[in-house]
């Protein structure tokens, strides 16, 4: 996983947005997309022009619609694209890299049809130290990685996944809980739960708690 990298002066404070249900990003992470919906195609051509950050977050259809679209949950993450290709049917193949997670000031007008956010990333600077170690060790919140990886053998089995454990014994720790907080199936709530946690400890605790709860019973 490529380090993040990042100034906070060069991030903007209006951005465009991505709300996408059941889609998680996280500092690091790398997420690839497939953009058909033609206001998402204007909005990658106009990041492409400007810097290349979007913002991904998930809409929350517990609270009100806005004019704009549904309503939003407050927090999401910055990534910037790294990769591009354009397909014959003019869809766009683009990855995401995860660069700091922001919250929501107020939504800004919209552009060619996509939706734009005053962001504001003051809480998540730590976001920016990129390829850092876990600022805590697993174990102060009672997680460690023979536990991790027990619970995610029972979580895979219960729900039908096929999993490469030759590479995931080599993934680091932080790299280990950011994939798999993105690419295990948890619900949209669960997601943003993940994302919202203030540290990578804490993140990994609840990535425990999540994986033993759908795996069908707590470690033993």
């Amino acid at each position: 996983m490529s380090p993040v990298t990042g100034r906070i002066d060069s991030i903007p404070e209006i951005f465009p947005i991505f709300p996408l249900t059941g889609a998680l990003l996280l500092p690091g992470g790398r997420l690839p997309l497939n953009i058909f919906e033609p206001r998402y195609l204007a909005m990658v051509d106009d990041a492409l022009g400007s810097g290349r950050l979007i913002g991904m977050i998930q809409p929350d259809y517990t609270a009100p619609a806005h004019e704009t679209g549904p309503a939003l949950y407050r927090q999401g993450c910055l990534g910037r694209i790294v990769a591009f290709s354009e397909t014959e049917d003019g869809r766009y193949l683009i990855t995401l890299l995860g660069v700091v997670r922001f919250s929501i000031v107020e939504e800004a007008e919209m552009r060619r049809g996509y939706r734009r956010v005053h962001g504001d990333i003051s809480d998540f600077r730590h976001d920016l130290a990129g390829g850092a170690p876990l600022p805590e060790p697993m174990t102060a919140k009672g997680v460690s990685r023979d536990r991790l990886l027990e619970s995610l053998h029972r979580y895979f089995v219960a729900t039908g996944v096929d999993a490469n454990w030759d590479a995931i014994e080599e993934i680091s720790d932080p790299a280990l809980i950011t994939t798999l907080c993105m690419a295990c199936p948890f619900t949209a709530i669960e997601k943003q739960a993940l994302l919202e946690a203030p540290t990578e400890a804490e993140r990994a605790a609840a990535l425990l708690a999540l994986l033993e709860i759908n795996g069908h019973g707590p470690h033993e």
